[in-house]
């Protein structure tokens, strides 16, 4: 803004007009003391200032002027019609003035003068807002440089405390601060610990220098009072500020007391691992020559009990025909002959139990109506009713299942109550887990099946001990068996990577329940 300083209006005015047309702000004062007032309120680039005037002359009012620091960057120009002697100029520029015209002004020099000393006043200004700027941004970087000082001490002193050799490096890779413990391995604080010459890792972290990434490496080093190499886990961190690397902290951590302990454990667990093979490959040909050896015996102990089964039914029916007690005892032979025979194929079939064999999608269905089938003569000797809900395709191995479902529709028929014939039911649903009670799921990976009879029942708190291989519940009188069947039907449900359970009262029947994976896998 222009200040025009004058104490007659009609020279105000002309001098206005002449400046507002060039777009400048224009204000104006009649006397020195109004011209004062306004300077302390209001910033002005250019004071036009009439010489002589009442009360104040325009000197007086420059050297007023001159004093304020508000003031400090306005220029002054002189405006006399009088006083136009040297002696006047002189005064004019001592006072403060930056120049002295005199009257009648010619309106475009006065005009160029105003625009010069305008533009001068705003680069003045915009040099002092650069020279503020610069300032607090000198403070900040002061404060910056203070606070990382700071920062830097507090790391050092945190590094100085640690056990380990501690160091930091700048971002161009040089090293910075080591610690005490850096002495024990290097000559000088910029010298980097000599390591064995298989594990130069120079290159390499020089290219994680360069990325910014975290190094870690296991490396070995030469200790400078005994010569030996020691093993250190080496990590280097970098210290991001806005994504960028200002600073990296490593450490040396020796752990060559756990590396030896290390490589001594994993030679004797190399050497544990050729003993189990070695004992491996002799349970293996044990086991073979057990099968072998029970397929033999079992073999060669059916032969001559089958020649005792039909020389004693020759005898029966050819030379004890009316002797009823020779016959009774004879009969009790021939009982005892067929249980030996009934409990040499159960023992021949959980021998072959642990032979390796392949899982195949198999429809329960099917082999239920042919385990229905073999079963024929004894459901209709007995009467009993079996109701077989429609049942998945699940992958199984055939023949072990088999003798699951065999197994414990033989229990259903078998015991059960006298004069009452046997009702078996057998139904499945797919579930979400595998445990006996999880909720029904259409799209589960297990499935349930349940095998409930009406049959004479047992005592729950005898449940561990009914699929244990030779463990009976009931009296050989009363019921026939081996005490092999269910523990046959427990090892292939191991198998088949499934669970079998029962749930039983004393009288009231019994509940045996399957759970089996939908879909298994080779191995």
């Amino acid at each position: 803004m222009i200040l025009i300083v004058d104490d007659r209006p009609e020279n105000i005015l002309p001098l206005k007009k002449i400046l507002e047309l060039h777009s400048f702000s224009v204000d104006s004062a009649e006397s020195g003391e109004e011209a004062l007032k306004k300077v302390l309120k209001t910033n002005y680039a250019v004071i036009i200032l009439d010489v002589q005037m009442p009360g104040m002359d325009g000197f007086e009012v420059a050297n007023a002027i001159a004093g304020f620091s508000k003031a400090r960057d306005t220029s002054i120009i002189f405006l006399s019609a009088v006083n136009t002697e040297k002696k006047f100029i002189t005064k004019g520029y001592t006072s403060g003035g930056v120049d002295y015209l005199t009257k009648p002004v010619d309106p475009d020099i006065l005009v160029l003068k105003v625009k010069t000393l305008h533009r001068l006043y705003k680069q003045q200004q915009e040099l002092k807002e650069t020279h503020t700027s610069l300032q607090k941004e000198i403070e900040v970087r002061k404060q910056a440089q203070e606070e990382i000082a700071g920062r830097m001490q507090e790391l050092q002193s945190v590094l100085a405390s640690l056990p380990q050799m501690a160091f930091t490096i700048a971002p161009d890779g040089r090293i910075e601060y080591v610690n005490e413990h850096w002495f024990q391995y290097s000559v000088d604080s910029t010298t980097f610990p000599q390591t064995h010459a298989d594990d130069d890792v120079c290159p390499e972290w020089e290219n994680y220098l360069k990325n910014g990434i975290e190094f870690t490496r296991e490396i070995r080093l030469k200790e400078l009072t005994t010569g030996d190499y020691r093993y250190h886990l080496l990590r280097i961190l970098p210290i991001k500020k806005q994504g960028v690397p200002v600073r990296w902290v490593g450490t040396f951590t020796d752990i060559h007391p756990q590396k030896l302990a290390a490589d001594l454990l994993e030679q004797k667990v190399e050497a544990r691992t050729k003993e189990l093979l070695i004992k491996n490959l002799e349970l293996e040909r044990s086991n073979h020559e057990l099968q072998q050896f029970t397929w033999v015996v079992s073999h060669d102990l059916k032969e001559p009990l089958r020649k005792i089964q039909i020389l004693n039914d020759l005898i029966k029916e050819k030379y004890l025909t009316g002797n009823v007690e020779a016959t009774s005892y004879l009969d009790r032979s021939i009982n005892s002959s067929a249980r030996m025979s009934t409990l040499i194929n159960d023992l021949l079939a959980y021998s072959q139990l642990s032979t390796p064999a392949l899982f195949q999608p198999t429809d329960l269905n099917s082999l239920l109506q042919e385990i229905l089938a073999d079963f024929e003569d004894v459901i209709s000797r007995s009467k009993a009713v079996i109701t077989v809900d429609p049942l998945p395709v699940l992958d199984t191995i055939p023949g072990r299942i088999r003798q699951v479902f065999q197994n414990l529709i033989s229990n259903a028929l078998k015991f059960s109550k006298k004069e009452t014939a046997p009702v078996i039911h057998i139904r499945a649903e797919l579930i979400e887990e595998k445990e006996v009670d999880s909720k029904p799921s259409s799209a589960g990976r297990f499935c349930r099946i349940v095998v409930s009879d009406n049959g004479i029942g047992f005592d729950e708190k005898f449940m561990d001990r009914i699929f244990v291989i030779f463990q009976r519940l009931t009296d050989r009188a009363s019921y026939e068996g081996t005490g092999i069947g269910l523990a046959i039907a427990k090892k292939n449900m191991d198998k088949h990577n499934g669970l079998i359970t029962a749930r039983s009262r004393v009288n009231e029947g019994s509940q045996f329940i399957l759970i089996l994976p939908v879909h298994q896998v080779n191995e």
